[in-house]
């Protein structure tokens, strides 16, 4: 992976960003929806490179949740080509930047197409240095209950906190250290609720689309000049 000049302080080991706000772009701009979640998947890429350079472990995406099936078909049927065409895009982007796909959520409801792309392309990335949870039919509340029904058909009858934590779909990342959510609204929206617990809170109003790579620096900065106590002094 091609390294940009760094001079950014990063101690964060698991970045997460609520992606939010594409629509309202295109809206601005007198186009479809859809054109908003084009641009926001080309910076998703840019986002997600510049964490690999600061050397951040994972970064966790809200991609596509659980109630975005709402949402009008047509949005709905782009969101899906989006993924699919970015599927297949997937293993230059293992090579160049030496990052590892996690596909989180309930794949199930995914054709059958989708879901062998999503199982290859985390077979062939499972080596590589940095973490990309990309949450898909993704809700906090249901990756709960997934953890809890895993534990209890493995035989658990008394479950702790960390047999939870190591059930969850982001078992193989560090603890969560900052959530962003572009769009100006200040809310979480179902997601990482249980690994939120002691994140740091980021809200931004630049919407998606309009996010770049200085912007994430300017949040690790801004991450860096907070004092973490964890209910502690």
């Amino acid at each position: 992976m091609k390294k940009r000049e760094n001079k950014v302080e990063c101690s964060i080991k698991h970045i997460a960003f609520i992606m939010d706000g594409n629509g309202r772009w295109a809206k601005k701009r007198g186009m479809p929806r859809e054109f908003g979640h084009r641009q926001g998947a080309e910076v998703f890429r840019k986002i997600m490179r510049r964490c690999c350079e600061l050397g951040i472990k994972s970064s966790t995406f809200y991609v596509f949740s659980t109630e975005n099936w709402k949402r009008p078909k047509s949005e709905v049927n782009a969101i899906l080509e989006l993924l699919d065409n970015y599927l297949d895009q997937c293993e230059k982007e293992v090579m160049q930047n030496d990052v590892r796909f996690i596909f989180i959520g309930d794949m199930s409801v995914f054709s059958n197409s989708i879901r062998s792309k999503i199982e290859y392309i985390e077979k062939v990335s499972e080596n590589n240095t940095y973490i990309a949870n990309l949450a898909l039919n993704y809700g906090g509340r249901g990756e709960i209950v997934y953890a809890v029904n895993s534990l209890l058909n493995s035989g658990v009858e008394k479950i702790s906190e960390d047999d939870i934590t190591n059930s969850l779909y982001t078992k193989e990342s560090p603890p969560l250290d900052l959530i962003v959510r572009s769009g100006g609204d200040i809310r979480i929206s179902n997601f990482l609720l249980w690994q939120s617990a002691y994140a740091e809170l980021y809200f931004t109003e630049k919407l998606w689309p309009d996010l770049t790579a200085k912007d994430v620096d300017k949040i690790v900065e801004n991450f860096q000049g907070r004092s973490r106590r964890f209910g502690g002094v």
